[in-house]
């Protein structure tokens, strides 16, 4: 898409002579606004508006000299007043005395400004919009995008605000049309950068305001396009030359027309800047690959055969190579270092992923296709949720580019198929246990062992030349002994190198022991494992128990306090344990304080464990240690979120502490940095004798479920232990499991899935008496009811949840169940109760310090003021909630209270607002799945409709239709009416 060339509004820059004079004073001048002067941080007086009018004129003159009778014309224009040059001498000596004789100067009869050219925010402004345009042209859109923003970010509200006179009326509307330019340009920054979900919503608000601005249209369209949302990009056409027809009698510009056809036409082109080949996403060249080893040791052959294939890339439809072979024999090594032989022959970057292949939970597409389209620079609104739809978009976004992905440790064909480019210029290299035989179009590669030659000279190059050169027979009997395997001689070669006192001998002798190797080399894991016993049989005992216990947790890492629980020392010394495993390659630093086996590592040693481990209750009391942590930490953040809510004081009390926080924010960045790792430990304890504390660390981890992160491993948890409970005849573990899967169900939209799992809950907690399920199911229940329609059903099960919270003196709960029944009662028209309801849930929240919770009651309340007529009420309610939810990471709800703002700025008359902010709550995703983007986008159409703009109305209508039809929604009758009306107007 084209650059708009449009005019611009040139304003003179401001200079003078007595420049450092002023600086000295520090005055600064605002005129993007209400005019303002100010000394510092102190406001200085600017007096009448006739007399602001005569400090606009001047300082718009740029420092030059405006004689008495244009600064008469400015102010009075044709009909000054009879004492006009009398009041303009005021006015100038006034200014004079708040600014100074060296800024307000006397000059040949007339006045001049003497200023410095920061002095102005006009001026800066420009400053910024002339940098923003060096840099566009030059290719760097993110600085200019940057320098943009700050430049608009000047204005505050209407220029010359208040100031009379035609001159001031003239350039008022000079500037106004200038900050429109400089708006455009800035969303076609955002369109060249990929930034095309996030600009949707301030286009719709901005063609709202100028709906005759095509400019604005034909950025709009674009935005809609690149979203996946055509049919309203073309909508917004129609809707153009209709209006365009009846207010002035005339078509779109050829350029819009033109746009409507590439969008007919499906036109790929469209999909990114017409100036430059690479997609639209944010210009980043990601660089994922891991260092190579300094002391890489022959594969000649193979480095040259793969560089060459990778060297000829750009002339294949794909180039993939795939590397097979045992663990331990170098497989990823050997791809680390010819692709970073091979960058230069990929400008636009590298990436890599360690898929986990061998691992029990092996790593799923669509989870790496989002970690890549995020490193490639696509926004996180932009990825869809589905794997072919993310596949579809990775290789879009591939196309043109030349990148190079090295997928590591695959664990089939199956795997990594979505995550191959595809197009001509990228490659893939990919290494696997198995041979991928079943991968078309592959370049397979089998990698052996290391002849002996090989072998001696990686072990000589990591133990130095000296100590080898005295012992090379012993040197060749450690290398023979490690089986040639390169994974196994670095292991014994860091050993030796890292002990002074050692000789080669000692270390041959130690290896030469046949209990400690496999006669023969197999395929599969017993090949994996004679290569890990040599690292492991050489580790101290402290050393060798903390390998042993790390591996038994199966969360993808583990964090340095979690280790030191689940190992029972302090964290000193764990850590010391720790980083000597990582020395020996045995564990992986993955970040400052996290660590991580590879998968194959993790298996020995929980073979180790199971064979070494002189008392096996040793093995599940680390585990216990380790779920005791994750309970008390995670009860903890709760608590430390919800003061008050008693669901915490029923969790079962863990024999073994946690971490514990003051504040709210770090609480809850470890619950989320935790989460893999939390939830993979619940889910491990299924099976175990722990299972009641797992199912609570469900339960104080809800957070996770209600936010819509980690949705998807909460739900397989979840529903592990509801089974094990089941298994176990465990009704209280049972019915706590259901209440956190009707939880994240709710949270997703699956209304009849949550109120099944609900339903049993509550016949649980009826025979239990167990306070947990008795008070969340029932709720949970009340809000399905309420999406459904059921407001019978609804009101009943809020009133049980609301006693029972009540029997249970939980205020914070029983404060929520009043809000719910807040919304039951607004669709039921009690509109009065409804404000009553919601008022009392919020003022219970806000009497016990609950910024997040009382975010919830205002957002029940905001609803309910908003169908009792009280819009501007709603609203300032609404807007305390939104800000809330930002602070506090609700993505989930953060998009709802969107949704919410636009129903109220819709009922105000506001449907530019309502429009903007229902745009937003797309972008963000609500709560309540699909079922909820139906009502979205219904309200979004009746925005539109407001707004003139009926085609893309009816497209928001009729995709909101598919979905209710989809789900069985009530809605699609009253969707289906205004279709009908849009059709008959």
């Amino acid at each position: 898409m084209g650059r708009d060339n449009g005019p611009r509004v040139r304003v003179p820059e401001q200079r003078g002579p007595e420049r450092a004079a002023v600086e000295e004073a520090g005055l600064h001048f605002s005129l993007l606004g209400p005019v303002r002067v100010r000394q510092g941080d102190e406001p200085l007086p600017s007096g009448s508006p006739q007399q602001r009018a005569l400090l606009t004129a001047l300082l718009l003159r740029g420092g030059r000299t405006a004689t008495a009778a244009e600064l008469i014309d400015a102010i009075w224009g044709e009909d000054p007043p009879s004492q006009a040059l009398a009041a303009v001498r005021t006015y100038a000596s006034r200014l004079r005395k708040t600014l100074g004789p060296s800024t307000l100067a006397s000059d040949s009869g007339g006045y001049a400004m003497r200023i410095g050219a920061e002095a102005l925010d006009l001026t800066v402004a420009q400053d910024h919009a002339a940098e923003a345009e060096k840099a566009r042209a030059s290719g760097d859109r993110c600085r200019a995008r940057t320098l943009l923003n700050e430049a608009l970010a000047l204005w505050d509200g209407e220029a010359l605000a208040s100031v009379p006179g035609p001159y001031a009326e003239y350039q008022r509307s000079r500037l106004e049309e200038w900050r429109l330019q400089l708006t455009e340009t800035r969303l076609d920054l955002d369109l060249e950068v990929g930034c095309h979900a996030e600009a949707v919503s301030e286009l719709t608000a901005l063609t709202a305001a100028h709906p005759l601005r095509e400019r604005l249209r034909e950025l709009l369209m674009v935005a809609l396009y690149r979203s996946g949302r055509q049919a309203e990009a073309l909508a917004v056409y129609a809707d153009t030359r209709r209006l365009l027809a009846e207010e002035l009698g005339v078509d779109p510009r050829p350029e819009l027309a033109t746009l409507q056809q590439r969008i007919l036409r499906a036109d790929e082109e469209l999909a990114r800047p017409a100036d430059e080949p690479a997609p639209a996403a944010a210009p980043l060249r990601p660089a994922q690959l891991p260092a190579t080893v300094p002391d890489f040791t022959g594969r000649s052959s193979f480095v040259r055969e793969l560089g060459n294939r990778l060297a000829t890339a750009e002339g294949s439809v794909m180039a993939v190579s795939a590397l097979a072979g045992i663990g331990g024999v170098g497989k990823t090594t050997l791809a680390v270092h010819v692709a970073h032989q091979a960058r230069r022959y990929f400008p636009d970057g590298q990436l890599y992923v360690d898929l986990q292949g061998a691992g029990a939970r092996v790593a799923e597409p669509e989870t790496v296709l989002g970690a890549f389209l995020r490193a490639l620079g696509t926004a996180d609104s932009a990825i869809p949720d589905s794997l072919d739809e993310r596949a579809a978009l990775y290789r879009s976004t591939l196309d043109g580019r030349r990148i190079l992905i090295l997928l590591d440790n695959a664990h089939d064909a199956a795997q990594i198929r979505p995550l191959l480019p595809g197009t001509a210029g990228c490659a893939a290299l990919v290494t696997s246990r198995v041979r991928m035989v079943d991968l078309a179009g592959a370049h397979l590669v089998d990698l052996d062992v290391m002849s002996p030659e090989e072998a001696l000279r990686l072990f000589t190059r990591i133990v130095g030349e000296e100590r080898i050169n005295s012992e090379r027979d012993a040197a060749l009997d450690v290398v023979a002994a490690c089986g040639f395997l390169p994974l196994a001689i670095r292991i014994a070669a860091s050993r030796l190198a890292a002990r002074r006192t050692w000789t080669v001998s000692v270390l041959a002798a130690k290896l030469a022991d046949e209990r400690r190797r496999l006669d023969e080399l197999q395929a599969g894991d017993l090949a994996v494992k004679a290569t890990f016993e040599l690292g492991y049989g050489q580790l101290e005992p402290p050393q060798a128990r903390a390998f042993r216990l790390l591996g038994l947790a199966d969360g993808p890492d583990i964090s340095l306090a979690a280790a030191a629980a689940l190992l029972n020392l302090e964290v000193h010394a764990a850590e010391d344990l720790l980083e000597a495993l990582v020395d020996t390659s045995l564990l992986e630093s993955a970040a400052p304080g996290r660590y991580r086996y590879h998968d194959l590592v993790r298996l020995y040693a929980r073979a180790c464990a199971e064979r070494d481990e002189e008392n096996p209750e040793e093995r599940e009391s680390a585990l216990s240690r380790l779920l005791d942590f994750y309970l008390a930490t995670a009860a903890g953040v709760y608590a430390l979120e919800r003061p008050g809510d008693r669901a915490v004081v029923h969790l079962v009390t863990p024999d073994h502490p946690g971490l514990e926080f003051t504040d709210g924010h770090e609480a809850v960045d470890w619950l989320y940095s935790e989460a893999n790792a939390l939830l993979a430990c619940a889910h491990q304890s299924a099976s175990s004798g722990m299972l009641r504390r797992a199912v609570d660390l469900l339960c104080a981890a809800k957070d996770l479920a209600e936010s819509g992160a980690n949705s998807r491993q909460y739900e397989t948890t979840g529903i592990a232990l509801r089974d094990a409970a089941r298994a176990a005849d465990d009704p209280r573990s049972e019915a706590r499991a259901r209440a956190s899967l009707s939880t994240v169900y709710l949270v997703s939209g699956r209304f009849a899935l949550a109120d099944e799992e609900a339903m049993h809950a509550m016949e649980l907690a009826r025979d239990s008496g167990d306070p947990i399920p008795a008070c969340w199911a029932p709720n949970d229940r009340g809000i399905i009811a309420f999406y459904q329609g059921r407001h019978a059903d609804g009101e009943k099960f809020l009133q049980e949840a609301i006693d029972n919270y009540r029997s249970d003196e939980n205020l914070v709960g029983e404060a929520s169940a009043l809000c719910n029944l807040s919304r039951i009662h607004v669709d039921m028209g009690r509109t009065r109760s409804a404000v009553e309801l919601a008022q009392q849930g919020t003022a219970i929240f806000d009497g016990m310090g609950l910024s997040l919770r009382t975010a919830n009651g205002r957002f029940a309340l905001g609803i309910a003021l908003t169908r009792a007529g009280r819009s501007a009420d709603a609203l300032e309610q609404l807007a305390e909630a939104l800000r809330v939810f930002q602070g506090n990471r609700q993505r989930l709800w953060e998009g709802s209270t969107h949704f919410r703002i636009a129903e109220a700025h819709l009922a105000a008359q506001g449907p530019a607002l309502a429009a903007q902010h229902a745009e937003q709550a797309l972008a963000l995703r609500v709560i309540g799945g699909e079922w909820m983007r139906g009502n979205v986008l219904t309200t979004l159409g009746r925005a539109l409709r407001h707004l003139g703009q009926i085609d893309r109305a009816r497209a928001c209508w009729h995709e909101a239709l598919s979905i209710y039809e989809q789900t069985g929604a009530v809605e699609a009758d009253e969707v289906r009416e205004l279709l009908a009306l849009a059709a008959a107007a």
